[in-house]
């Protein structure tokens, strides 16, 4: 294969030793490592949902101004 055929930039390193990490984590099983992942993230979701609804609370009290620079 010539190298044209390579991607043009280089994998991030950090996000390939991440991933390796999760599937370790999983046994090796990619379906418990997908399944793992998408738990995490509807946790962070409503994490941040929660968090934008304090924060808007907490704006429309005038506790928080906004950013004039």
């Amino acid at each position: 294969m010539s190298s044209s055929s390579q991607p043009a930039t280089e994998p991030n390193d950090e996000l390939e030793t991440a991933v390796d990490q999760a599937i370790s984590a999983c046994g090796g099983d990619m379906r418990a490592t997908i399944r793992a992942l998408i738990v995490a993230n509807e946790y962070l979701e409503t994490e941040v949902g929660e968090l934008m609804k304090a924060v808007s609370h907490a704006y429309a009290r005038g506790r928080f101004h906004s950013y004039s620079g």
